[in-house]
């Protein structure tokens, strides 16, 4: 039984860069919860997005994943749509920034000054062009030639996967910012509605993938698939992956922004543009000013 279980654990392609990485978030947040605990459905959503990345990234799961296209779908929308989801809605930022030593932390705050990191921030932080990367990391990987490429290539395929994870977080954060616009980046509403936007070209290219009567990635076939069902049935089932489970998440991100705007609503935290009536229609929208007693 510990056999089995230290064969799941092992990586297959080990990476310090992940480990680094995911164990400084981890560390951060747990200092930070000792300070001042969130509560505890945020660290629960925390940990669980936390291994989920782990578990896609860093175990013998991997190995299948490389092997097996329904395998590898499983994996893309665990690191895309399920761990990002619940890692932005546990908010997560405050935590982690009260984890870091005081002296770090206005070091942090002088390199928030800093007009190149600003720039960064203002470029992949805009709605637009966070929604458009969305989408394209998961089409992109879906051309057959570069999926092809990312599975003979380790670096390609390690870039893959963290463009997939740091293109997820990003959406999901400001689809999941709990403060009204401004200073939030993305309008209330379109919280709201961008995940059903974002959902149909996904949609679309899983019942293309699904439907298809032909070997779309033969490439799992030249590295030995790791399931002994028929190609063609587990590329249906990879297709029905991207198109069902990956909208699913996405309802549920609407839902919970769509609870963030009934939040701020009912707090009167949203501002409603002032309304003119009709008969004025002075420069400006200004009403005309009231004559005095003796005109």
């Amino acid at each position: 039984m510990w056999e089995q279980l230290l064969k799941w654990l092992t990586p297959w392609e080990f990476s310090w860069t992940l480990v680094v990485v995911w164990l400084t978030a981890a560390v951060l947040y747990w200092r930070g919860s000792r300070r001042r605990p969130p509560g505890w459905p945020r660290q629960l959503a925390f940990w669980l997005g936390m291994i989920l990345i782990y578990v896609a990234l860093h175990t013998y799961v991997d190995f299948y994943c490389e092997h097996e296209f329904l395998a590898h779908r499983i994996q893309q929308i665990a690191l895309h749509h399920l761990a990002p989801l619940l890692i932005a809605s546990a908010y997560p930022a405050t935590t982690l920034r009260r984890g870091l030593p005081l002296r770090w932390r206005c070091r942090l705050d002088s390199l928030a000054r800093w007009w190149p990191w600003r720039f960064i921030c203002k470029v992949f932080g805009n709605p637009t062009v966070a929604t458009v990367l969305f989408v394209f990391f998961v089409l992109v990987w879906l051309i057959p030639p570069v999926q092809t490429l990312a599975m003979l290539d380790w670096r390609v395929y390690r870039f893959m996967n963290w463009s997939m994870l740091a293109s997820g977080l990003i959406y999901w954060s400001l689809i999941l910012d709990h403060r009204p616009h401004p200073p939030g980046r993305m309008v209330v509403g379109m919280r709201v509605l961008s995940p059903a936007i974002t959902m149909t070209p996904q949609i679309v290219a899983g019942a293309v993938i699904a439907f298809s009567r032909h070997d779309l990635y033969p490439i799992f076939e030249v590295c030995g698939r790791a399931f002994s069902f028929d190609l063609l049935t587990g590329q249906m089932l990879g297709g029905v992956m991207i198109w069902v489970p990956a909208a699913m998440i996405e309802v549920v991100g609407a839902l919970l922004a769509m609870q963030q705007w009934l939040r701020l609503s009912r707090a009167g935290r949203i501002r409603q543009r002032p309304r003119v009536a009709p008969g004025y229609a002075g420069a400006g929208g200004a009403p005309p000013a009231r004559a005095g007693p003796g005109a």
